[in-house]
């Protein structure tokens, strides 16, 4: 990673990036993060306005650029309605953090299975960054007479375990993710376009306790290897890194950030 962080480069220089679902947890790390190199940020909601409100609030205290948007990923029409008003407001998009998800209620076992929760599943976690990557194409390939830009994809070390017991709609559709970033990555590295996923592990968020299992965090902390679950701060170190920092001959690959599992 670089020795010294300054201000982002040229590419943000008159451009912005979004993150979806930035409200809390890792997506609002990162905006932080990046707010901080002076890279003017989309925040990006479901349903949490007064959250998202915070991290703008946040953002402007230490003299950064943000501009909070409203939308329904699993709504093509808003995926679309995002990138134009975040353009419109940040100005140019020149990267996209795909981190908004969608897990349910945790403890799920197939034999339970519901299609409807299956369905939403894959929806946010699979169809809306693959239209989200299409709408950032658009905006930022050197097809369209532009210089290029980075995508982020934030997968989860669960497509790695199954998540047997628990989630496995959750788990398969973050592989399905995986194999979207390495597709996504060749296929648009000629447009200097760079697509990179990041698979957290045990990450403290509010997910666990969401999902129904607030005990399910220390749980499964205890399971890593360097005995302690992570913070969405270290998520957001690496994520930074991909977008500003990283060589750009790294395209296609999953960085893991699980502790060891």
């Amino acid at each position: 990673m670089a020795e010294a962080k300054g201000q982002a480069d040229q590419r943000y220089a008159n451009g912005s990036v979004i993150v979806t679902g930035s409200s809390r947890g890792i997506g609002a790390s990162i905006v932080l993060a990046l707010a901080k190199r002076g890279v003017p940020v989309c925040i990006h909601h479901g349903h949490s306005a007064s959250d998202a409100d915070i991290v703008k609030s946040q953002v402007i205290a230490f003299g950064g650029r943000a501009h909070v948007v409203q939308a329904e990923l699993a709504n093509e029409h808003d995926i679309v309605r995002l990138f134009s008003e975040c353009e419109a407001m940040l100005g140019p998009i020149r990267g996209l953090v795909n981190n908004a998800g969608y897990v349910g209620r945790a403890g799920r076992r197939l034999k339970d299975a519901n299609a409807q929760v299956i369905q939403k599943t894959f929806a946010i976690n699979v169809i809306a960054p693959m239209l989200c990557t299409r709408e950032a194409i658009k905006r930022m390939g050197t097809g369209v007479g532009q210089t290029g830009g980075r995508i982020i994809n934030i997968s989860s070390i669960s497509s790695r375990l199954g998540g047997a017991n628990d989630w496995v709609d959750y788990a398969a559709s973050k592989a399905a993710l995986n194999t979207f970033t390495l597709g996504a990555a060749r296929e648009l590295a000629g447009e200097g376009i760079r697509v990179n996923a990041v698979s957290p592990g045990v990450v403290e968020t509010r997910l666990h306790a969401d999902a129904g299992a607030a005990d399910r965090l220390e749980r499964l902390a205890s399971l890593t290897p360097v005995g302690r679950h992570g913070q969405p701060t270290e998520v957001a170190q690496v994520v930074e890194w991909l977008l500003l920092d990283a060589p750009d001959y790294i395209t296609g690959s999953n960085f893991e950030i699980a502790g060891g599992l």
